[in-house]
């Protein structure tokens, strides 16, 4: 059949003037016909003929109703085949059906040309797609044994240059949805991923695209598709045992190019084996301090200082719920199971306007779902901790749960230590996660996540220090259609301390602290049209706050019973962006958030005196509030702008500003955070935290994607950030605001990354000079340190080196090393003596004026990985480490003391001053 229609064809070509409309008429009736019945009633009421592949008439299910009194063979046609994907051509009284494509009279002007690509210019939407051509040019060659896929029919009268291609991508074996999977069209600057429901959009040229998939964990697939119409292409992947490198590279090259997100860090989950750290344990927040502009204040040190900021200017997300503490064990380990977790993303910089209520970074970790087929797990056993994950389906390929456990056996260290007061100790933690997921229906999906954690250490034999975390998560994807999408999240979140004192005297004494909220968030996004991507949403949040209380344990006691009254506050939200893509090189972000905050009641408020320092002393009344009124109320618009350029399909440059309000404080009193630290509501008396911040990057992918390379610069200033008076009490301070300063911030760096995971030598090396200052310049002396001038903050370090490398010797052994250098940290110094009204007083430097000794570590690990049979019980891999190669007694903190002759000395502690090693064996099945 197809040779007599390309027969036809010929002839008519030759020997016939095409005709596309006849003017016989006539009156035919059609009653829930098929076509190739209502083909067959046209033939018998006319003299025409027709020529097609009976292959596509058996095919289509449409059916034909409908009266045609006096009209034309082309207008029946017309009305009848317009939803299908057939056209047709009359020739005399031959009907000729063809599939997708058109018969045209004439070639394409200047069809044969040099270059075939230019000559079926997708510009111009009357040129036929001939897809052969591009056989004779390599960089446009069709596979021959790959089919074509066509995508709506040819229509000559469309003006349309572009069409919008949408699909779900899924595991051929499971049948699940797979997110994340990377989607690039061949020699054309478009490309895309799947989102968390397997889903991807896609805007073409008209005519013919080569889609490629690649995945690092999937065979890839090539698919060539000609398109003359919108349409929906569902495509299926399949598993593969080899993993190739480079896939992953390419495709998270991309994604730092292409994206208008500067200051983003994207944790390779799996790839944290291969980093050696402290006694074995995978931890994605040690590993994220190894990136450009992350940093801490010292080893062991529980808080994180994003480009300049303080602890508690990071919003630390788990599946949406904040996590208030992130660590376990006094810092040495995170409190975020790594065998659970899914993706990490870290935003320091164009954080999205969907995020608020903090000034400096988002750590924004989302946990994996249960295996909806099997069940499955892995786990490892360390020297300190053991850790293990499983997961399996509930209803099969729908629902599915997953567990996380992991808990500390330390306190054998301890034992076998000569110390008698360290022996006596004990310390240890444990945490457990439960997520649950299923898919509703093809629209609605329902995530739900429950986290707990404990930690219970005793140094000294008289105080035992308990901390927990707990949050819960539940959330409602729901699917508008292919371009609208939602979600409801409701979360809540716990942190609480307590100390228990034994006291040898009567003054034992328990104390403790809580802080919880809950959020309710709904989220919507918007595919508009191919340059316009809406997202747009809306949140509350309600803090309730228990500042402290301290109560004796014993009768006899002395203490009085402290119970600082309660805080409560509601923080809000709203949000409007807007991906514009102004043309293929240009795409901005425009989003704006607008905050509202409101201290509510019950509440007894100081009133101080004006033009006097806040104190005790000039408390002239207090004002009292009753439940829920309102207090204070602070708002503003918090404008978000991020631009991309390309200047080449690998090269392009970023820009951004950002601006962020803060209405919670974190109060301590130690240089680093700590789990007594509390968080500090903003009141009539305490002003929220403000941010501004630009930055600048360059982007560069190099030989092929294999490198990543990126130059990012940035500055930020900051009002109302929080600091505290000489000789501050902030703990069980019923006028905690008489102890703090508020004052101005500035912080700006550049940062330099280079990433490689491709090839048997991979990893990346960061480089990082910044400055982070603050001025305390109050309208009193006592309001004011270091006479008003900037100084640096405690986290001040301004240059920072690591490296981290792996060398594979085979697929199985591998050969890892960690190297970092930090410049000391600021420290205030005792300078000398001084006497006043007959007593002897030290005399101290300006505030960190001075610095500890710099910071120099490393690291090194050897990874040797089990078989890598398919069919086996378990897969395993070991990994032996060593921590602190140098043995380098880096210093912790510098203290100072007053013995007996009068005579200062200082004293230097150090968490890890010899080598640490470490055998970790890690198993998957």
């Amino acid at each position: 059949m197809k040779k007599i229609i390309l027969a036809l064809f010929i002839l008519t070509s030759f020997n016939f003037s095409f005709a596309q409309n006849s003017n016989d008429k006539i009156s035919v009736t059609f009653k829930d016909d098929t076509l190739l019945t209502a083909i067959k009633a046209i033939e018998s009421a006319t003299s025409y003929k027709f020529y097609f592949d009976p292959v596509w008439l058996e095919s289509n299910k449409t059916l034909v109703s409908g009266t045609y009194t006096n009209v034309t063979v082309d207008e029946v046609l017309d009305k009848i085949l317009n939803k299908t994907d057939l056209n047709f051509i009359v020739v005399k009284n031959k009907v000729i059906l063809t599939l997708n494509n058109i018969i045209h009279s004439d070639l394409p002007a200047n069809y044969f040309s040099d270059s075939p690509a230019e000559s079926n210019s997708n510009n111009n939407p009357d040129n036929p797609v001939f897809y052969q051509q591009y056989d004779s040019l390599n960089s446009y060659s069709v596979t021959k044994k790959s089919s074509v896929i066509f995508i709506g029919k040819e229509n000559k009268e469309s003006s349309k240059k572009s069409f919008k291609l949408t699909g779900t991508i899924r595991n051929e074996e499971t049948n699940k949805t797979e997110p994340g999977i990377y989607i690039k069209v061949k020699n054309k600057n478009i490309s895309t991923s799947t989102d968390v429901d397997g889903q991807y959009s896609l805007q073409l040229p008209r005519g013919l695209n080569i889609i490629e998939i690649k995945s690092l964990s999937h065979k890839e697939i090539s698919k060539t598709v000609i398109l003359y119409d919108d349409g929906n292409l569902d495509l299926n992947i399949n598993d593969k045992s080899n993993q190739l490198d480079e896939v992953v590279i390419k495709k998270k090259g991309q994604r730092a190019t292409e994206t208008t997100v500067s200051g983003l860090v994207s944790i390779d989950i799996e790839g944290m084996k291969n980093v050696p750290l402290i006694l074995g344990e995978r931890d994605i927040l040690k590993v994220a301090t190894t990136f450009p502009g992350i940093k801490t204040t010292g080893e062991g040190s529980a808080g994180f200082n994003v480009r300049g900021g303080k602890e508690d200017q990071n919003l630390i997300l788990l599946d949406n719920a904040v996590l208030y503490n992130p660590q376990h064990f006094l810092g040495f380990f995170s409190a975020i199971n790594p065998y659970t977790a899914k993706k990490a993303d870290i935003y320091k910089g164009s954080i999205p306007a969907d995020f608020g209520g903090r000034l400096s970074s988002v750590f924004d970790i989302t946990t994996k779902n249960g295996n909806p087929e099997k069940f499955s797990g892995e786990g490892a056993v360390g020297p300190v901790t053991s850790n293990l994950s499983f997961g399996l389906p509930i209803q099969k390929n729908k629902s599915s749960i997953l567990f996380g456990g992991r808990a500390t056996y330390s306190d054998w260290i301890l034992k076998s230590l000569d110390d008698e007061n360290l022996k006596n100790s004990q310390a240890g933690f444990y945490d457990g996660i439960l997520k649950y997921n299923n898919a509703l229906s093809e629209n609605n999906n329902i995530e739900a996540t429950a986290y707990y954690s404990n930690d219970r250490f005793s140094i000294s034999s008289d105080s035992v220090y308990k901390y927990s975390n707990r949050l819960a998560s539940l959330k409602w994807d729901h699917t508008f259609n292919k371009d609208h999408k939602s979600a409801l999240i409701l979360t809540n979140s716990e942190y609480k301390f307590n100390i228990d004192y034994d006291s040898p005297d009567v003054n034992s004494f328990k104390f403790g602290y809580k802080i919880n909220e809950s959020q309710l968030q709904l989220k919507f996004n918007y595919a508009l049209n191919e340059k316009h991507k809406i997202s747009y949403g809306l949140s509350s949040k309600l803090y309730n706050i228990n500042p402290g209380y301290q109560h004796p344990t014993k009768p006899e006691a002395t203490l009085v019973a402290t119970d600082l009254a309660k805080e409560k506050a509601l923080e809000s939200g709203i949000y409007l962006s807007d991906s514009y893509k102004l043309s293929k090189n240009l795409l901005i972000d425009l989003g704006v958030r607008y905050s509202f905050y409101a201290s509510l009641g019950e509440a007894d408020v100081n009133i101080y005196q004006e033009n006097a320092p806040i104190s005790d002393a000039t408390v002239i009344r207090k004002e009292h509030y009753d439940n829920n009124e309102v207090v204070k109320t602070y708002g503003g618009f918090e404008p978000r702008v991020a631009a991309r350029y390309f200047f080449t399909e690998d090269f392009s440059i970023k820009a951004g500003y950002d601006m962020t309000r803060q209405y919670i404080h974190l109060l301590s009193s130690n240089v680093t955070q700590s789990p007594t630290d509390t968080w500090k509501l903003s009141n009539a008396n305490i002003a929220p935290q403000t941010a501004q911040q630009i930055s600048l990057g360059l982007f560069k992918n190099l030989d092929d994607e294999e490198y990543e390379v990126s130059l990012e610069g940035y500055y930020k200033r900051s009002k109302n950030i929080l600091d505290y008076k000489v000789g501050a009490q902030v703990l069980l301070n019923e006028n905690v605001e008489t102890a703090l300063l508020q004052g101005e911030g500035k912080a700006y760096g550049v940062e330099f990354l280079i990433k490689k995971q491709v090839g048997k030598l991979n990893g990346w090396l960061g480089y990082t000079y910044s400055r982070s200052l603050t001025k305390l310049d109050g309208q009193f002396n006592d309001e004011k340190v270091n006479n008003g001038k900037y100084f640096a903050s405690n986290f001040d370090k301004p240059h920072d080196l690591s490296a981290v490398l792996n060398y594979k010797f085979t697929k199985r052994y591998s050969l890892s090393s960690n190297f970092l250098y930090q410049t000391g940290r600021p420290i205030t110094f005792p300078i000398g003596t001084y006497n006043y009204g007959g007593a002897e007083y030290t005399l101290y430097s300006d505030r960190n004026k001075f610095r500890i000794p710099d910071y120099i570590r490393l690291d090194i690990g050897l990874n040797i990985e089990g078989n890598h049979k398919i069919k086996k019980l378990a897969h395993s891999f070991w990994n032996i480490s060593i921590y602190n190669v140098l043995g380098r007694n880096n210093p912790y903190s510098i203290y100072f003391v007053t013995d007996q002759a009068g005579k200062i000395k200082g004293y230097k502690t150090s968490i890890f001053s010899i080598p640490v090693p470490s055998i970790t064996y890690n198993f998957k099945f």
